[in-house]
């Protein structure tokens, strides 16, 4: 009766009961963990699998032109959201301390290649296949959804085009047990002490990590004495605020215009080495706070943007100095940047601002810090991003060698214009700013759409290859691609550049693209922060790099 009454849906509605079905059973799945360690989000990949299956035995057909939709859909969603999350800080992670661990982790991805390359050579597996196994090894849907849309552009049969989704899952369960099992044999090989190095970390952070530290100087330089704070050689305009001043038991708020006596004490932020030059060049440090909760009329206040109008507006346009107001810091995307004159605010953006209550609640208007368009989602902003995403994924690009011209597609096109667009910020009427808990639940229903359609195609056909198939060797495959570059890079990073080892562990998770890795690594020292930042450093060059390199594989192989 039941199977009757299911053979009498239409394609489109048995096509979404199965969708849901598999999203919800997978979400299940992927939520049991045994100590710490889970399938995650690639549970919906094997509940799409199993419900494909049981269609398959039943005789029911889906609908297919809707689920390769939903399927596509579904991944612009997720790398689009990917693309506005990091965006901000995408640029940041290439500079100074974040260039070593992106560099490490680039590394790994190219080896992972390679190692794909090499097995190509040296086995019949199907290039299809392979690289959703490369994709699967690392954990890395985004790769998954990139093969199979590159297939697709060179007109690839239904046939071939579901052997990724089949690889895919041969070698996931093993690609989030290799990064484990590289942690693991890391510290255990080279006797490393995670208590020596979560010391060696903030020892490092307490010398100089911070990004936009604070210093109190009094002045004892005679020469400064009776000048004007605007006539200080290089105190304003060069990525240095002075947000108060003290004299004597009063405490004032400082402009260009103030005069600096012998004895008077400069409250300033800004980044490390330029502090140090102010104090070559004012006095000495001082040890008294410069508080404005006590005996003053100064305060501050944290104000957020979001009035339209102050957008690509710079610090200096607002002419806060005349109002006897400074901004001294502000903060983006997580980070703090230097509160510079020549800083472009973009929304979102949250300024803490310095001066009288009254001049600060007159300035607040300029900025909006509307808490109600934090918590909104521009959706004409997305849509207007997906659109750019989709054209810019679609523009052939020739490179010397390959064959056909390499596309980003509708997995690196989305991406790249959503990186793009977040740290432009906005664009006329659209503002590129999602909040957090919006962009996770986004994210979350793009990736459980896409792995669902890809488990749903690729049931019919799973257990028949695992068994009587090749996929028992695939998995050996995979586990090769999984382990080979994460050992190799991984000492030679620790022996050779004499990476923290805790900074480690989160690079390796940060180079598979892997929350559950992330856990496992802060499990190790739970009080630390070495772990998240590496991941969160490599993050997003990785995802740029996962993605391309299947699209690259094909082009060159096939």
């Amino acid at each position: 009766m039941i199977l009757g009454f299911l053979h009498g849906l239409s394609g489109v509605a048995l096509g979404t009961a199965a969708l849901s079905l598999a999203g919800a059973l997978g979400l299940l799945l992927g939520g049991l963990s045994w100590r710490g360690i889970g399938l995650g989000i690639g549970g919906v990949l094997f509940a799409g699998i199993f419900v494909g299956h049981l269609a398959s035995l039943a005789g029911l057909a889906f609908d297919g032109a809707m689920i390769e939709f939903i399927r596509e859909f579904g991944l612009i969603l997720f790398v689009f959201t990917i693309g506005i999350q990091v965006g901000p800080g995408f640029f940041s992670t290439l500079q100074k301390s974040g260039l070593q661990l992106n560099l490490i982790a680039a590394a790994i991805v190219v080896l992972g290649v390679v190692v794909t390359l090499g097995l190509h050579a040296l086995t019949a597996v199907p290039v299809p296949a392979l690289v959703g196994l490369m994709s699967g090894a690392v954990t890395n849907t985004p790769g998954l959804g990139a093969a199979t849309q590159v297939l697709k552009d060179i007109g690839a049969d239904p046939a071939t085009l579901s052997q990724p989704g089949l690889g895919y899952a041969v070698a996931y369960p093993f690609g989030i047990l290799g990064i484990l099992a590289s942690m693991l044999l890391l510290r255990a090989v080279l006797k490393i002490r995670v208590e020596a190095e979560e010391a060696a970390f903030d020892a490092t952070r307490a010398r100089g990590a911070a990004e936009l530290p604070s210093l109190n100087l009094r002045v004892r330089n005679p020469n400064l004495d009776g000048l004007r704070l605007g006539e200080v050689p290089d105190l304003y305009d060069a990525g240095v605020v002075v947000s108060r001043l003290r004299k004597g038991d009063e405490l004032l708020h400082p402009t260009r215009d103030t005069v600096l006596n012998l004895g008077d004490v400069l409250h300033l932020v800004g980044p490390a080495p330029k502090l140090h030059a102010m104090e070559l060049i004012l006095g000495e440090r001082a040890e008294s706070a410069l508080t404005t909760t006590k005996g003053t009329r100064l305060a501050w206040e944290r104000i957020a943007v979001t009035e339209k109008k102050a957008l690509g507006r710079h610090i200096r346009d607002f002419g806060l100095e005349a109002q006897n107001v400074t901004i001294s810091r502000v903060m983006r995307a997580g980070t703090e940047v230097p509160a510079d004159g020549a800083l472009t605010l973009q929304f979102g953006d949250i300024l803490t601002v310095v001066g009288g209550k009254a001049e600060i609640a007159a300035a607040r208007p300029f900025f909006g810090n509307q808490q109600r368009s934090l918590e909104s989602v521009q959706f004409s902003a997305v849509f207007i991003g997906i659109v750019l995403g989709v054209l810019v994924g679609s523009v052939p690009i020739l490179v010397p060698g390959l064959p056909a011209p390499l596309k980003l597609g509708l997995a690196g096109g989305p991406l790249v214009v959503a990186i793009v667009l977040s740290r432009i910020g906005f664009l006329g009427p659209f503002v590129f700013f999602m909040p957090p808990v919006a962009n996770h639940a986004l994210r979350e229903l793009g990736i459980v759409l896409f792995l669902a359609a890809v488990g749903l195609k690729a049931g019919d056909s799973f257990l028949a290859t695992l068994i009587h198939g090749d996929g028992l060797i695939w998995m050996l495959y995979g586990a090769i691609i999984t382990l080979v570059p994460l050992l190799i890079v991984g000492f030679a990073a620790r022996m050779i550049w004499k990476v923290n080892y805790l900074s480690l562990a989160g690079v390796l998770a940060g180079s598979m693209t892997d929350p559950p890795a992330l856990a496992f690594a802060n499990a190790m020292a739970p009080t630390a922060a070495a772990q998240s930042i590496g991941y969160a450093a490599v993050y997003p060059l990785v995802m740029c790099l996962r993605i391309l390199a299947p699209q690259v594989l094909v082009l060159l192989l096939m």
